[in-house]
């Protein structure tokens, strides 16, 4: 018996449509300039990877996580900076993270990656499309500052819907609000276990972005 063709496909963000060209610690390190700090991009990518890894993960709840998830990544530049700056004092820690987290939604920083306008405007026509992302309301921005947004029917938030990849949970609440069953939809990620095993969970099959050795365009055979 035939696959159904899936009639939605869901997106990660960064990553498979998004990413930064230039480094995290180079634009940490560009943020503290700007407020009069001295902090080392190279020390900074390191102190971020090893903080990244060990933030601990979140059980889904009812609805969106407290202040957008604001919270969440103030913890993390804490940690950041723990590793790094230990000695600075409250005020320049507070000042820090609000300019650096303000950043990150600022035109110029992310970019799209070669194929995903070509591949976005030409399934757009052919499947209702949708973000399913471990981010928060800055991606509205920056998805805007990128001239995506007109692509997508829904913008599907882990601070919003309460859950994170690779919960199921987070593709369960998008296929809940979106309307979809399971076997409707495609997810496109790049992430072995917040999109590949993630989506899989819950039931959807997935595309399983692997640059250099495919690419979004591999998507236009559907």
């Amino acid at each position: 018996m035939e696959a159904q063709r899936p009639s939605t496909i869901f997106f990660d963000a960064a990553g498979t449509l998004i990413h930064l060209p230039k480094s995290v610690g180079y634009h940490y390190a560009f943020v503290a300039e700007r407020i009069g700090l001295q902090l080392d991009a190279g020390a900074l990518d390191s102190a971020f990877a090893g903080c990244w890894k060990k933030m601990p993960r979140r059980p889904a709840i009812d609805g969106p996580r407290p202040d957008d998830d604001k919270g969440w990544w103030r913890e993390l530049v804490d940690r950041v900076l723990d590793r790094i700056a230990p000695g600075l004092n409250e005020l320049d820690r507070d000042a820090y993270f609000e300019a650096v987290y303000g950043h990150f939604a600022e035109a110029g920083v992310w970019d799209i990656y070669p194929e995903v306008n070509e591949v976005l405007a030409a399934l757009h026509s052919r499947f209702e499309l949708a973000v399913v992302s471990n981010f928060d309301g800055r991606l509205r921005m920056i998805l805007e500052h990128l001239g995506l947004t007109k692509y997508f029917a829904h913008v599907f938030l882990s601070s919003e819907l309460g859950a994170d990849k690779p919960d199921p949970e987070i593709y369960r609440r998008a296929l809940r609000i979106s309307g979809r069953q399971p076997e409707e939809v495609l997810h496109a990620g790049d992430d072995p276990e917040r999109d590949w095993e993630g989506a899989a969970a819950a039931g959807l099959a997935c595309f399983r972005l692997d640059r250099p050795a495919n690419s979004l365009r591999d998507l236009l055979a559907l």
